[in-house]
C-alpha cells in the first residue's frame, strides 16, 4: 500500500483554498490545515495559505494533539512577507493562546493578563504599520483583548499579590 502524500496541481490551488476555508467555517480546522499544507507543498511561499494555516493551527489550540500548534504558528509567521502581517498574526497567536489558557483550571490570572498585553503590543505595532482602513483589524483585535481583560478581571502580577488572602 502506497502511503506517500500526493501533490495537487498548481491549477487546483484556488479550489483547494476555497475548500479549506469551508472546513474552517465548519469548525474542522485539522482538515483545513491539511489542505493548506498541500497548497504549501506546491507553492511554499503562498502567502494566503501561510496566513490561513496560522489561523487553522490556532483554531486547534487546546485540542488533543495540538501541543505544538502555537510554536509552529509563530514559526510560520516569520515566513510572512509583509511586516504588518507578521505583527498582526503574532498578535493573533498570542491572543488565541491566551484565550485557550484561560479555559484551563487553576490558571495564573496574571499570566493571562500578560498574554493579552503581549498580543496587544503586537496589534499596536501592526496598527502603526497600517493606520488606514486596512489597520482596522488590529484595532478590533486590540479592543477584543481589552474587553477580555475587563470581563475576566485580569491584572498584572502585583495586582494579584495585593489581593492575596492572609495566610492565617
Amino acid at each position: 500500500m502506497d502511503l506517500e502524500l500526493k501533490r495537487i496541481s498548481p491549477d487546483g490551488i484556488p479550489a483547494a483554498l476555497e475548500k479549506a476555508e469551508r472546513y474552517r467555517l465548519l469548525n474542522e480546522p485539522a482538515q483545513a490545515e491539511s489542505i493548506y499544507r498541500d497548497v504549501l507543498a506546491v507553492d511554499g511561499d503562498h502567502q494566503v495559505a501561510l496566513r490561513q494555516l496560522i489561523l487553522a493551527l490556532t483554531d486547534q489550540l487546546g485540542a488533543h494533539g495540538a501541543a505544538g500548534a502555537a510554536r509552529e504558528a509563530r514559526e510560520l509567521v516569520a515566513q510572512l512577507d509583509d511586516a504588518y502581517d507578521r505583527a498582526y498574526y503574532t498578535g493573533i497567536v498570542f491572543e488565541r493562546e491566551t484565550r485557550t489558557y484561560l479555559e484551563c483550571t487553576n490558571v495564573v490570572r496574571s499570566a493571562a493578563y500578560e498574554g493579552f498585553r503581549t498580543a496587544m503590543e503586537w496589534y499596536e505595532r501592526a496598527q502603526a504599520l497600517r493606520p488606514s482602513v486596512a489597520g482596522t483589524d488590529a484595532v478590533l483585535r486590540w479592543n477584543s483583548c481589552v474587553r477580555a481583560i475587563a470581563r475576566e478581571r485580569l491584572g498584572p502580577a502585583e495586582a494579584e499579590a495585593e489581593h492575596e488572602p492572609p495566610l492565617e
